[in-house]
């Protein structure tokens, strides 16, 4: 049995949906629902989180990426425990393995994400639970992204319009990955890892400049740059231990543009992103 907490978000709709096709018994309870006291939740999978409205909402980002998932730790039984974090931990710096020493302010308001995220880490792997982890996701994307409060779902919806105007350069690139190479990844992890911390990401970089081409290869769109726009990139992720444990291999995002932009012939689905 799994238990999804978040699953009415885009991972953890995703990850409810694929365990389903599995035929495997799934539960995904609200919020409200939740801790869960005394219950046996199988493999849990704790998909809760706040993204791009943090900074307005610290009280609630710290109760989803840590008040919540210290309650289920400490309340619950389990098979597994699989907390979703995020490779933004590692914007300060440029060591993106699974190991490396990350920083962040508490006087960047920026920061407040990074600090809860990592402090949801920390708490699931010094809890003394047993099969208890770590995924840190990349950029995911899917289908019909212009539902998504993301920078990618920006540009397929001014793309909708007409016109792309970039407020960062052409250069700047992130890791992105497609939302099944992610789950089936999530999935692996939670039953069979031997690691407590996994990067869950492509390892491949894309820039905005291969997004909008590829966009523009569907689209009659016109593409403008701000001037001085300036070059906003995280460093590559490294992808190495889930490559050498689970032979992982990302297939490319660029070829899902048809899919990203909703040109697939599926009714597009409401996509609020809240979960990681």
């Amino acid at each position: 049995m799994f238990t999804v907490l978040g699953g009415s978000g885009f991972i953890g709709r995703n990850l409810v949906r694929r365990l389903r096709e599995l035929g495997q018994v799934v539960n995904a309870p609200g919020r409200a629902d939740l801790p869960l006291a005394g219950q046996d939740l199988g493999h849990v999978i704790y998909a809760i989180g706040l993204t791009a409205d943090f900074r307005t909402r610290p009280f609630d980002t710290i109760e989803a990426h840590v008040s919540l998932a210290a309650d289920v730790l400490r309340q619950n039984a389990f098979s597994s425990f699989l907390y979703l974090s995020s490779t933004r931990v590692y914007t300060n710096g440029q060591d993106t393995r699974e190991t490396a020493l990350l920083s962040a302010s508490p006087l960047n308001p920026s920061d407040l994400y990074n600090l809860s995220k990592l402090t949801g880490e920390a708490l699931c792997l010094a809890s003394g639970r047993q099969n208890v982890r770590v995924a840190r996701l990349s950029n995911v994307v899917g289908p019909d992204e212009a539902q998504a409060d993301t920078f990618l779902g920006a540009l397929c919806r001014e793309a909708s319009a007409g016109h792309i105007q970039l407020q960062t350069a052409l250069e700047s690139s992130k890791d992105y990955i497609w939302i099944d190479d992610a789950v089936d990844l999530l999935l692996r992890i939670a039953q069979q890892g031997r690691h407590s911390v996994y990067n869950v990401a492509s390892g491949r970089q894309t820039s905005h400049a291969e997004w909008c081409a590829a966009i523009q290869s569907r689209t009659t769109c016109t593409l403008a740059v701000n001037d001085k726009a300036p070059t906003v990139s995280l460093a590559p992720i490294f992808n190495g231990r889930v490559k050498e444990e689970f032979a992982f291999a990302a297939a490319p995002v660029l070829e899902r543009i048809s899919e990203i932009l909703g040109m697939s012939g599926s009714e597009p689905n409401p996509d609020p992103r809240p979960s990681t």
